[in-house]
């Protein structure tokens, strides 16, 4: 008998581990969460979390309460008779009848409220004090594409907003269902081809927020992140002049040989203005019919982001990577340029970093990875 209840105690102990484990891999100090909310569309939804976790512990404690009462209070003990046996109480039948169904009323009211608050129908007017901007948001497999239609904009990976702005954001795909989620600004919405969907969320903090897909849309689901990244007003101005600018022709005998093989193995998926584009354009407007499409000039609508600008970027192939050129990792003179360059690494091997993405470049020799990192990395 001892060693049995020996072996049970081990069994409730691993469980008890393997149920805290479970629930402890989703933390992690980089991951969004929403409870620390930056906007009211997110703080709408947390406060309703909380609503309905309060609600729950409240019931949970009552119910569990009166259950190790009943349990203490009239347990067997030696000598006692059998207990009374009736059958059917009607107040009772009634109160715990009532009381949950006036409970989940509670909860739909507030669930409701919620989603009126954050529906497309509902979204803020612009002001002097809360603009208003639109960006269109298209799912790629696996990256983000954001366009800024009043800026003629387009960009990958980081969607540039500033502060206290309600963002208007048409989301499109072309390929499968996915679901554009930042955690800390707003919720879930799908991202369904042929149906455009819409959603909207402001900022009021700056400071950059990390988004995801939240719905499974093949191989590399998990490695399709984007940032959100919030700005002051003037900053953010700054940027959008910036980005307008075509890309500028590279001085650098390295970065020019860089400029002539983008050329030549690179510009048909990818697009710089400037070098194969005349200018930035909508892929939602413009390529809904992939492939086959036309665009400004291109053949067809390029399947990889815009480079024209990536040397200002932060994440490298859907947030896979990030862009590390601090400390000189992404110095083309660097002798460990294919170990410490994420872009390099991305280079020498993108089905090795993210297998099943769409980049077949084919070998390239550490020659021709050094005149790429050195022409990509000064395309600010």
């Amino acid at each position: 008998m001892p060693v049995f209840r020996r072996a049970k105690r081990w069994l409730a102990l691993l469980s008890l581990l393997s149920l805290s484990s479970i629930l402890l891999a989703a933390c992690g100090e980089n991951s969004p969460s929403i409870l620390d909310t930056a906007g009211p569309v997110a703080a709408s939804e947390s406060s309703l979390f909380w609503l309905i976790l309060g609600i729950s512990i409240v019931i949970f404690v009552l119910v569990e309460g009166i259950l190790i009462f009943s349990i203490i209070r009239y347990r067997e003990r030696p000598g006692m008779p059998n207990p009374f046996q009736n059958h059917g109480n009607l107040k009772l039948e009634l109160v715990w009848t009532v009381i949950p169904t006036l409970v989940l009323f509670v909860i739909l009211f507030f669930t409701i409220r919620g989603l009126l608050y954050v529906a497309p129908e509902n979204e803020p007017a612009a002001s002097a004090s809360q603009p208003r901007m639109e960006v269109t948001a298209v799912g790629h497999q696996w990256w983000w594409e954001f366009y800024y239609p009043n800026y003629h904009v387009t960009t990958a990976d980081t969607l540039e907003v500033p502060v206290n702005t309600t963002v208007h954001v048409k989301l499109f795909s072309n390929n499968v269902i996915h679901s554009f989620w930042v955690p800390a600004l707003t919720g879930k919405t799908d991202v369904v081809p042929g149906h455009d969907n819409t959603k909207w969320f402001v900022a009021q903090k700056e400071g950059t927020y990390t988004g995801i897909c939240a719905e499974y849309c093949g191989t590399q689901h998990a490695n399709m992140r984007f940032n959100v990244k919030v700005v002051n007003n003037n900053d953010f101005q700054t940027w959008v002049s910036s980005q307008q600018q075509a890309a500028t022709a590279p001085t650098d005998p390295l970065a020019q040989k860089g400029a002539a093989l983008f050329k030549n193995q690179c510009a048909s998926c990818h697009g710089i203005v400037g070098v194969n584009l005349k200018q930035f354009y909508d892929t939602a407007q413009e390529c809904s019919d992939l492939p086959g499409g036309k665009a400004n000039g291109t053949p067809q609508c390029l399947i990889g982001p815009n480079l024209t600008h990536f040397g200002s970027r932060n994440l490298i192939a859907g947030g896979v990577l990030d862009n590390n050129t601090e400390n000189g990792n992404c110095d083309p003179n660097n002798p460990k340029l294919t170990q410490q360059c994420n872009l390099a690494k991305w280079l020498k091997d993108p089905q090795g970093v993210k297998p099943g993405n769409d980049m077949n470049i084919g070998e390239l020799t550490n020659d021709q990875i050094q005149q790429l990192v050195a022409y990509l990395e000064g395309l600010k």
